[in-house]
């Protein structure tokens, strides 16, 4: 009777210690931050090709210093990329017109956020205003598909020859030298 009450305590620690960590997770992500009022800064918008799992809520970063917020993602049905919607707060108002806005991860396994790269121009963004030059996310797994693909392709790839022709070419090649 009494290891089969051990294994009950352990397997309910284990449960609660599962279900500490899930509350853990779900405050640590970007979305998950609690408001109050309006939000103040400025919006400025964005187009990627591919955002991968960016989401609202993520932040928007200028050399690691957080700036913003993501507050809208859509899709141009006419561009066919997707629009994103950055609030960035007030104390950054002299952010270059001529910026750079990359999709990146927030670590090997972490979130993606915008970063920002400032340009050199002397006008800045402003409420509405479209940051021109992006850079979309870097998608891992058709990374891998391209370097499988490219990997077999030169294995299949011998040139046309014959493992073995390259052998007797060798051969005929030294004979012919001596």
């Amino acid at each position: 009777m009494r290891p089969n009450r051990t294994l009950e305590i352990g397997t309910g620690l284990f449960v609660l210690l599962g279900f500490a960590a899930l509350l853990f997770l779900t405050t640590q992500l970007p979305a998950s931050g609690f408001k109050l009022g309006k939000p103040k800064g400025y919006v400025v918008s964005a187009e990627f090709d591919n955002i991968g799992d960016l989401k609202v809520g993520s932040p928007v970063a200028m050399s690691g210093v957080n700036v913003g917020v993501v507050t809208k993602i859509g899709y141009n049905l006419k561009d066919y990329k997707a629009e994103v919607s950055m609030r960035i707060s007030d104390q950054f108002q002299q952010i270059p017109d001529d910026s750079f806005a990359a999709i990146q991860t927030q670590g090997l396994l972490g979130g993606k956020y915008i970063g920002l790269s400032p340009g050199g121009m002397d006008t800045f963004l402003k409420n509405g205003s479209v940051i021109e030059q992006t850079q979309s996310a870097l998608v891992l797994e058709s990374l891998i598909n391209k370097f499988f693909a490219n990997y077999a392709s030169s294995k299949g790839d011998t040139g046309g020859k014959n493992t073995n022709d390259t052998k007797t070419d060798d051969k005929t090649n030294a004979e012919s030298k001596k």
